[in-house]
């Protein structure tokens, strides 16, 4: 079991308050996410900038969702895949879409399944993808722009998921019901 602290708003820093208040308005509680993140403000604050600027990229749902659960599945990120569970959930992504991801099988979509196998080579591979990488990106419908967009989101999955794995962060009792565990 982690030692790492699960701040409130009565115990984080002071530069982390008014940002976890930040938190408590946007989803109605603190994620324990966020508590862990609190210890260090800087990057509760650069979390929340990167998922402001995610969510307000050119993907739509279901491709936020393709995107943030193939990381998510990939790192094993026992905290993110049932929170992003239940937020595609929120976000009306299709049942089935979740469960490809959650499964690792193949997508219902193929622009979809392009967008997961371009974000797992960008997650592999460091960035180092080849050419043929993106000819099939683009040949699939997507842009440049989404290219970078990708980097976005694997930036914000990173913190989210290597600080779960670090203080092994207890999941969120309303995500409970969403556990997950890699079936490989």
């Amino acid at each position: 079991m982690s030692d790492f602290t699960l701040h409130d708003k009565t115990s984080a820093p002071e530069a982390s308050k008014p940002l976890l208040e930040k938190s408590e308005k946007g989803f109605g509680r603190i994620p324990g996410l966020h508590g862990v993140m609190a210890e260090a403000p800087g990057l509760l604050e650069g979390y929340q900038v990167l998922h402001g600027l995610f969510q307000n990229s050119s993907f739509n749902a279901a491709e936020l969702t393709v995107v943030w659960q193939s990381i998510n599945v990939e790192h094993q990120c026992h905290y993110c895949v049932p929170a992003h569970t239940g937020i595609a959930k929120m976000m009306q992504v299709p049942d089935e879409i979740t469960d490809a991801l959650r499964n690792e099988t193949e997508l219902p979509d193929s622009k979809l399944e392009a967008l997961r196998s371009f974000t797992l080579a960008m997650v592999r591979q460091r960035g180092e993808v080849d050419q043929a990488t993106l000819d099939a990106f683009y040949a699939a419908g997507y842009s440049q722009r989404q290219v970078l967009e990708v980097i976005l989101g694997l930036a914000q999955k990173v913190m989210s998921n290597y600080t779960n794995h670090v203080a092994q962060t207890p999941v969120d009792e309303v995500f409970r019901q969403y556990e997950w565990h890699r079936a490989k």
